[in-house]
C-alpha cells in the first residue's frame, strides 16, 4: 500500500527492488501501530504477511491503469491487508482496522509531505519553487518510525485518560448543573456513617448559600479535618445512569486535570447501588 508515491523528486530514479522493500517497511510499521492502538491479539508473522502483501501494490504503478481505477485497486489492497493481518471478524471489525490504517498513513504521508516541502521548496516572497532537492532515503527510514511511535503513543495516552472522563448533571434547588467528571481510581472516599460515596469538586463551581451542610471527617497521609459536604437526592452520570444517595464535597484546591470539574468516586462506575 504505497503511501509516499510524491515523496521522491521528479527526476530520480526508481529502483523495483527497493522501493518494493521501503514500501514493505512502512506498511509494517502501519499495521503494527493499527495492533497496538486497537489492541489486537494477532502473532507478528500475520501483521509481517499482510505488510508484504501491501507492499505489491506498489507494481501497479508501472501499469497504465486509470487514477479512479488505481484507487479503488488501493482500497481493496488495504482492506485485504487488514484482513490477512488481523483476521475477519465481522463488518465493523473490519472497518475499524481499515480506518485506523488509513488515518496512520495520512498521518505519516502529512508529516513526510511537510518534510519534503520544507526541504524541498524555497520561498522568495509569496513565492515557493523547487530546489531540486528531495527527502533523502535515509532521513525518511529514520523519521517514519519516529513519526509512528509519537502518534501511537499519543493516541493510547488519550485513549487511556479520556476514557476516565464522564458528563454528570446535577440539579439543585430546581436548577441543573453540568459538569464534567474524572473517574480517579484513588478517590474512595466515602460517608462513614451512611456509606455514601462523595464527589469531590472547586467550592468556587457552585455556591453554598442556602444549603444544607453535612461535614464528613477525613484522614489523608499528610492531613485530616472535616470536608464541608451537601446531600445530592441523585445524580446523573453519562453512559452510566442516575446514581442516588451521593455527596458532593468541596475543597479549596483547584482541579489540575485538563477540563475537569469533579472527581468522581469509584463506587458510582462499579454498578453497585449507592
Amino acid at each position: 500500500m504505497p503511501f509516499f508515491y510524491n515523496i521522491f523528486g521528479d527526476d530520480m530514479k526508481i529502483y523495483v527492488d527497493f522501493v518494493l522493500f521501503l514500501n514493505f517497511m512502512i506498511d509494517l510499521l502501519l499495521l503494527l501501530g493499527v495492533s497496538i492502538i486497537l489492541k489486537r491479539n494477532v502473532g507478528i508473522n500475520r501483521i509481517i504477511l499482510g505488510a508484504f502483501f501491501g507492499s505489491l501494490s506498489i507494481l501497479f504503478l508501472f501499469f497504465n491503469i486509470d487514477n479512479f481505477l488505481l484507487m479503488i485497486f488501493k482500497i481493496l489492497i488495504s482492506i485485504l491487508m487488514v484482513v490477512i493481518a488481523f483476521g475477519f471478524k465481522n463488518i465493523k471489525y473490519l472497518f475499524k482496522n481499515f480506518i485506523f490504517l488509513y488515518l496512520l498513513g495520512i498521518v505519516l504521508g502529512g508529516v513526510l509531505y511537510f518534510f519534503n516541502i520544507q526541504f524541498s521548496y524555497k520561498k522568495i516572497g509569496l513565492v515557493f519553487f523547487h530546489s531540486g532537492i528531495s527527502i533523502n532515503i535515509i532521513f525518511l527510514i529514520i523519521v517514519s518510525p519516529i513519526v509512528i511511535y509519537l502518534y501511537v503513543k499519543q493516541i493510547n495516552s488519550l485513549k487511556n485518560n479520556y476514557s476516565n472522563y464522564y458528563k454528570i448533571r446535577i440539579n439543585l434547588d430546581n436548577k441543573e448543573y453540568k459538569f464534567i467528571g474524572f473517574l480517579d481510581t484513588g478517590n474512595k472516599l466515602k460517608d462513614p456513617y451512611f456509606n455514601r460515596p462523595i464527589i469531590l469538586i472547586n467550592k468556587d463551581k457552585l455556591s453554598l448559600k442556602d444549603m444544607k451542610k453535612i461535614y464528613i471527617p477525613y484522614v489523608t497521609i499528610t492531613e485530616n479535618g472535616l470536608l464541608e459536604c451537601i446531600n445530592l437526592k441523585q445524580v446523573y452520570i453519562d453512559s452510566v445512569g442516575i446514581k442516588k444517595n451521593v455527596l458532593l464535597g468541596f475543597i479549596k484546591e483547584q482541579i489540575n486535570i485538563d477540563g475537569v470539574d469533579c472527581i468522581l468516586q469509584t463506587r458510582l462506575l462499579e454498578g453497585i447501588k449507592c
